[in-house]
């Protein structure tokens, strides 16, 4: 089953907030102001209080400021140490039941960001390429981009790639978790960003803006699809990829009351429950051409789940399907069934192995729809 790019997203995130601009992994700004929406209910009305009140409440002494300014050193080393700190604790994550998770962004990760999920990206991202018959992505942007935005980057890979393929571009990778390589090609940066924040990128710079499997991650893709728009240059183009694990067969060969289906659905049932539908991917046509973007278009792929095609090229997928399915699928509910949906941990291990053996099964021709969806700005 295709999943959610981690960081945001995907997977990007499966895939943009602290310190937008150019601060890059290496300098992440301080966190949001912190949320007052929660005073809901009538105004609370507080009576100034009178002398008396003032004398009597008022401590027997009272601390006497220093006014000067001969240590102005320590209150900046004050603030360098808590920047220090924080940039610390983000790329260092938050460790639970052994796995890894990034500490920041707008809403909890539920999917980590440990070598495990690094290298579920890197397959994926080699799936997805030969999917689109080894081509990056597919919306027709112009020959010599010179600057391309990757959304949820996950591992880096995508960004990387395209990077090498358009030398003329300048490639930012944007990222909740500092978890990319350190040896990039000279066009490429990385940054950590939620990009749930108001986007801090210049309006009408990117040739090509690009997010794959950030489900889950993006809890509102309309604003997302809105920024993304001021930001793209006339002509320039959005590309959303993701995939919808609403398990179908083109043969009748996936009972449905299987347990792989019966996974998809508490996978939708999760991203219903924390406000970011899965569904989503079926609803990014419309999100744009509301938008106002022209020439959109929408392109929905079979990945197999397991090596049951007859052609070369779509076994090769359905192997590498049937690889992450087996031995990565549990990080996307690393964390989610018991916290979001408090399922019982035993239960989920027995409908997890009872799913691996039926996707072992050459004999269910099932397969995930993946949806790609780009379009461009008006000149």
């Amino acid at each position: 089953m295709a999943s959610p790019s981690s960081p945001a997203g995907g997977k990007g995130s499966a895939g943009e907030s602290p310190g937008r601009g150019r601060a890059g992994a290496t300098s992440p700004p301080p966190p949001p102001p912190p949320d007052t929406s929660q005073a809901a209910g009538p105004e609370e009305v507080v009576e100034a209080p009178t002398d008396d009140d003032a004398a009597s409440s008022a401590p027997s002494s009272a601390i006497e400021p220093d006014l000067s300014t001969d240590d102005e050193g320590y209150q900046a080393s004050l603030s360098t140490s808590y920047v220090t700190s924080l940039a610390t604790d983000i790329r260092r994550g938050i460790e639970e039941n052994g796995r890894m998770y990034a500490a920041y962004g707008i809403h909890k990760p539920w999917v980590p960001v440990d070598d495990l999920e690094l290298g579920r990206n890197d397959l994926q991202h080699y799936k997805f390429t030969l999917l689109l018959e080894d081509q990056l992505f597919i919306a027709p942007i112009s020959k010599n981009p010179q600057k391309i935005l990757d959304l949820g980057t996950g591992s880096g890979i995508w960004a990387m790639d395209v990077a090498d393929a358009y030398p003329s571009a300048e490639v930012i990778g944007v990222d909740t978790a500092p978890v990319q390589p350190k040896m990039l090609p000279p066009n490429l940066v990385f940054e950590i960003d939620d990009v749930e924040h108001e986007w801090l990128w210049p309006e009408s710079s990117f040739d090509l803006i690009h997010g794959r499997e950030l489900i889950m991650a993006v809890h509102d893709w309309p604003r997302l699809i809105r920024q993304a728009k001021s930001r793209l240059r006339p002509g320039g183009y959005l590309q959303l990829c993701g995939s919808w694990p609403a398990f179908a067969s083109d043969d009748g060969t996936l009972p449905q009351d299987s347990a792989y289906v019966e996974l998809g659905r508490i996978y939708f049932d999760m991203s219903e429950r924390i406000g970011a539908s899965g569904h989503e991917v079926t609803r990014w046509k419309q999100y744009l051409l509301e938008e106002g973007y022209v020439d959109v278009q929408e392109k929905v792929f079979k990945i197999p789940t397991n090596p049951w095609p007859r052609d070369l090229r779509l076994k090769q997928i359905g192997a590498l399907e049937l690889d992450h399915f087996r031995d990565n699928i549990k990080n996307v509910f690393a964390r989610g069934y018991e916290q979001i949906l408090g399922g019982d941990p035993n239960y989920f291990q027995v409908l997890l192995a009872r799913a691996r053996a039926e996707v072992l099964n050459r004999g269910m021709h099932s397969w995930v729809p993946f949806y790609v969806v780009y379009g461009r700005r008006p000149d």
